[in-house]
């Protein structure tokens, strides 16, 4: 079986400006803005922080992508566990295409050259796609909040998978992946400074409540249009979820399937400690400015014990619970 395969991002660690259009620029003008954490700036777009070349992408996903009523978007707030669920989705989605035991795509390419991200990958560079010609179903990534998704996804039959994480590891990992990456000229952020930012909500893609918030209350007003999921639980119960998950998206595990052992399979292919030790997962770069070895660290529980103070606890559990508490969202935050 063949793999579709979508352009190679071009790697660059700076110099965005010189990417973006006039009509872009123009926009930026008239958008509120304040210091980024890895770039210049964070603008705020629809009610939510992007860098400038990220909203360039958006808009044209916005006016360009047509949804199909058996298309699948995997949503997320980064660093939440997008890399698992495309792993999971597509492994699910094309069991019956590509046998589990060996030469599983997923050992050779990275999960996001896969799955790719509309506004990472197809809409970035000013590229357009035809995308009417890939085999069905499609799967696609995003990280925007489900009031920007285009009208063609929120109104059409496709599905959406959402996952987020509790909002202390979300913000250590964002912390950790953002200092990775070369800044060029711009020296890295400080712990503090970066929590401060987080508790405004000025993040990519933040405030963090609001995108949470966002499909959370679509998922429970429309849960066979979308399926929410949280990092924690799949960490706790992976075949459980795994079973849910792939209901969801109309591939249900078969008993025979099931006494097959390919649930677990699926969870051991995709598996951290599986996806870290791949040499795909080691080298080059899946994601604009990214390295795919940058998105394997720890992917634990409780990992911000290790580093926030018992004043940024409180604060943040506080920001937390006038966010999140009314709604009924709420997190495991250990192991």
């Amino acid at each position: 079986m063949t793999i579709t395969h979508y352009p190679k991002n071009q790697s660059s660690n700076g110099g965005e400006e010189e990417e973006i259009s006039h009509e872009c620029k123009e926009l930026l003008l008239s958008l509120p803005k304040e210091k980024g954490w890895r770039t210049s700036h964070l603008y705020k777009y629809q009610e939510f922080w992007c860098q400038a070349i990220e909203i360039q992408s958006i808009v044209s996903f916005q006016r360009h992508f047509q949804a199909s009523d058996n298309d699948v978007v995997l949503a997320t707030i980064p660093k939440s566990g997008t890399t698992w669920l495309k792993a999971l989705a597509f492994a699910i989605v094309n069991r019956k295409r590509f046998a589990l035991e060996n030469n599983h795509p997923l050992l050779t390419s990275n999960p996001h050259d896969l799955v790719p991200f509309f506004e990472y990958k197809l809409y970035a560079n000013r590229q357009l796609l035809d995308l009417s010609n890939l085999p069905h179903p499609r799967l696609f990534g995003t990280h925007l909040p489900f009031p920007s998704l285009p009208d063609s996804i929120k109104k059409s039959g496709c599905r959406v998978v959402y996952i987020c994480r509790n909002p202390f590891d979300t913000f250590i990992s964002s912390w950790h992946f953002l200092n990775k990456i070369d800044p060029g000229s711009k020296a890295p952020m400080s712990l503090d400074e970066a929590f401060e930012m987080y508790c405004k909500g000025v993040i990519g893609f933040g405030p963090f409540w609001d995108h949470m918030l966002g499909y959370w209350k679509e998922s429970i007003g429309r849960p066979h249009k979308v399926l929410f999921l949280k990092y924690e639980d799949l960490k706790e119960d992976v075949t459980f979820h795994l079973k849910k998950l792939a209901e969801f998206l109309g591939f249900p595990f078969s008993l025979e399937e099931e006494r097959a052992g390919d649930v677990e399979k699926i969870a051991k292919l995709c598996s951290f400690e599986n996806m870290k030790e791949l040499e795909v997962n080691k080298a080059g770069k899946s994601i604009k400015y990214f390295e795919n070895k940058a998105l394997f660290r720890k992917g634990e529980v409780g990992d911000w014990v290790n580093y926030l103070t018992p004043r940024m606890v409180e604060q943040l559990a506080k920001v937390v619970e006038e966010k999140l508490g009314s709604s009924g969202l709420s997190f495991k935050v250990f192991s």
